[in-house]
């Protein structure tokens, strides 16, 4: 009985020294700061190589301004990101076909994404939407959205197969294949 009774006391030693061995290794935030904690965002809603993916938040003493707020912020903030990684796409698309008509696909390219990203808005998906009412009485809304990256590809493929000038010079699979690597890198980061 004493083996067991001795053996069960080391196990507990044991245990609770692996319990404050764990707790010491948690960061504490500075003295008189304290984490904030942010419903919809976080690592969850990054931007990944499948999605693009924004959050924002919009507060208002009306509930439905709130969410249009929010809403209104997290699209703008989608829309550049397309738009960023988009533009880079094209600049690296364009440089490897060695196009003599550079500047004019380049410009052909700009437009079209500006069209695409417009009609493409309308398509978002939310993904979390939390309503929060603050203490002077507020509506808060927190939102995170996010739209397919291949999607968005078969879209440029479509709009692209249609426009003339662009067909001649297009080709679907290093377009692609440009964009991926593009999204990789935003999946990485």
């Amino acid at each position: 009985m004493k083996k067991i009774t001795y053996s069960a006391f080391v196990f507990l030693a044991l245990a609770g020294a692996f319990v404050v061995g764990c707790k010491s290794k948690e960061k504490k935030a500075p003295t008189g700061e304290k984490e904030v904690i942010v419903p919809c965002s976080g690592s969850d809603y990054f931007t990944t190589n499948k999605f693009f993916r924004a959050n924002s938040i919009g507060e208002s003493m009306d509930q439905v301004t709130s969410k249009k707020k929010a809403l209104a912020n997290a699209r703008a903030e989608l829309a550049a990101s397309i738009q960023t990684t988009v533009k880079a796409v094209t600049d690296n698309y364009t440089n490897s076909r060695e196009l003599n008509n550079k500047e004019e696909v380049e410009e052909r390219f700009e437009q079209l994404n500006r069209e695409i990203v417009d009609q493409k808005l309308t398509g978002l998906k939310t993904i979390c939407e939390k309503l929060m009412k603050t203490e002077a009485g507020n509506y808060k809304t927190y939102i995170a959205i996010e739209l397919s990256a291949d999607e968005l590809v078969a879209t440029y493929n479509e709009r692209m197969s249609k426009d003339e000038r662009l067909k001649i010079d297009y080709d679907y699979e290093k377009f692609k294949e440009t964009f991926e690597k593009e999204m990789e890198k935003l999946g990485n980061n």
